[in-house]
């Protein structure tokens, strides 16, 4: 049988088993991974966006200084498109059939980022140039972990992802233009 009636065949069976498995909503048997674990580890970046957001939003609203009008926009902006995240996370998880963990007594303990307030602009922007980069090494482990087992979920992150980096280049944009370029390490001279 050619590769195409082999599919076509397998049609069949495969409208059987979605007329037997409605309760299964958008899990068919082909998923790859094991439901309970993708949904824990979606949780724990729900926990982790959840602290974003609201440490973009206290430095939103507590920057000061000179510059601190465009800072505090970015910050704000920053905070907005984190909340997406969380959105776009917390649906996933519905579509896989769990809850989305938003309780404020689990977060900080499921949370990869920290929240630190900072004592001034620099030390604000510091902080969320490192919650970015833990941001961006978990969500990589998190798409390779994924990788063909849950193409939709993969594909999600790896989106959210593609944000985490550009909020990591804006926090190392605004850190060099508040601190200055860092310094190059002397040449070996020869």
């Amino acid at each position: 049988m050619s590769a195409l009636g082999s599919f076509l065949a397998d049609i069949k069976e495969i409208r059987r088993r979605a007329r037997q498995h409605l309760i299964a909503g958008a899990i068919t048997p082909n998923y790859g991974g094991k439901v309970e674990d993708a949904i824990a580890l979606l949780n724990h970046a729900v926990a982790t966006e959840i602290v974003c957001v609201l440490r973009y939003k206290f430095h939103a609203v507590c920057a000061t200084g000179l510059a601190s009008e465009a800072v505090k926009e970015e910050f704000a902006q920053h905070a907005k498109e984190e909340a997406e995240h969380l959105d776009l996370l917390a649906e996933r998880i519905n579509q896989l059939g769990g809850r989305p963990d938003l309780n404020p007594d689990r977060v900080s303990a499921r949370a990869a980022s920290e929240y630190v307030e900072g004592e001034n602009l620099v030390d604000m922007i510091k902080e969320n140039l490192i919650a970015e980069r833990i941001a961006i090494e978990t969500y990589r482990d998190m798409v390779r972990y994924f990788g063909d087992k849950d193409s939709t979920t993969r594909v999600l992150l790896e989106r959210i992802l593609a944000q985490e980096e550009e909020h990591a280049n804006d926090m190392h944009d605004l850190l060099v233009s508040h601190e200055g370029p860092p310094m190059l390490p002397p040449r070996d001279r020869e």
